[in-house]
């Protein structure tokens, strides 16, 4: 599992075209937002840098906080 801090995700339409960018890199992914936090945590078959470059293409450069 992977959890980002996403500055600049602030609503949930921010939140909603997070989860689409991340569904783009696998469609099965487990994905969880919280806009009011700026994070969102991703249980996924795909790597780090391939989630990090699909966020960043739709605008929403990630950091990440912790790998679980």
């Amino acid at each position: 599992m992977y959890q980002f801090n996403i500055p600049n995700m602030t609503c949930g339409g921010c939140a909603k075209s997070v989860t689409k960018a991340l569904q783009s890199v696998d469609a099965g992914a487990r994905i969880e937002t919280d806009p009011a936090k700026r994070e969102v945590r991703v249980e996924t078959s795909a790597t780090e840098a391939d989630l990090r470059e699909v966020l960043a293409e739709a605008g929403y450069p990630a950091e990440q906080k912790a790998a679980a």
